[in-house]
């Protein structure tokens, strides 16, 4: 085997997540059209394109809420699209949308707790009785949400009602709940739309800090193009549901279809 074949080969098996060939269809218009993508290890990876270009809607493909007409999603080398959206959640596949979709009349924690809902085993008679081991089951959940309480640095705000903050907190407390579910790929939607510079530069963070302290690959679509070359080790470009460039941010920022397609001809 050649030392090329060999690195190819090395690199197909260690992608968490791959969409191969992904054709998404609705009706007449075709949102995504022969668009491969793959999401390696540890790797921050940014997906970026005018409006339109399709990047939530493969966001929903690689999370199962929506179907493709032709291509494969994989994850883990298993392929997901048989399975429920649920399942893939559960599996580790978990995303954010660009609203935050939180129950604003109750608190941080428990916003955060409703993430552990798909590793919860206590029915609700067994949470009604208050069995033993369905107290046990709650301390350990409770323990795993204050965890995330720490890390995110909301200790302070943990019994305020979400409806109560600053839309930069609220943002803070849904990647909480995302994290509460335990991704292993964790999908973000346009997560600083919205923000001012101070909340961008605390959302930036943590979302380096889930990245490299706790190892997980993420997929960032922004359109904040001094937050995806600050933070994305490579970046996917999607131009009318086609991909035109995958690399380096240095990479991407200089190529001639890129510059033509969504940064401008003056960029």
């Amino acid at each position: 085997m050649s030392a090329a074949v060999s690195t190819s080969v090395k690199k197909r098996s260690t992608a968490v997540l791959r969409a191969e060939g992904i054709t998404l269809r609705f009706g007449g218009v075709t949102a995504l059209s022969e668009v491969s993508l793959e999401v390696r290890p540890d790797e921050m990876l940014a997906v970026i394109g005018p409006n339109g270009a399709g990047k939530s809607s493969l966001l929903n493909v690689l999370s199962g809420f929506y179907r493709p007409q032709v291509g494969r999603v994989s994850y883990e080398g298993r392929d997901t699209r048989a399975r429920a959206v649920h399942e893939i959640a559960r599996d580790g596949v978990v995303r954010t949308f660009q609203g935050t979709h939180l129950f604003p009349h109750m608190s941080v924690l428990d916003n955060i707790l409703i993430g552990r809902h798909a590793h919860m085993h206590s029915g609700l008679l067994q949470a009604f009785v208050y069995f033993p081991w369905s107290q046990r089951e709650e301390a350990r959940h409770r323990e795993i949400a204050e965890d995330i309480i720490e890390f995110l640095e909301i200790e302070n705000i943990r019994h305020q009602a979400v409806g109560s903050l600053g839309y930069g907190l609220r943002k803070r407390v849904d990647l909480g709940r995302a994290l509460a579910m335990e991704p292993k790929v964790l999908l973000m939607d346009e997560p600083m739309a919205g923000m001012n510079t101070e909340e961008k530069e605390d959302l930036a963070r943590f979302v380096i800090d889930v990245r490299e302290a706790r190892a997980i690959p993420v997929v960032l679509v922004e359109h904040d193009m001094g937050v995806v070359m600050d933070l994305a080790d490579r970046i996917a470009v999607l131009d009318f549901g086609r991909k035109i460039a995958d690399g380096t941010p240095g990479q991407v920022q200089s190529d001639p279809a890129v510059i033509q397609a969504y940064l401008g001809a003056a960029a």
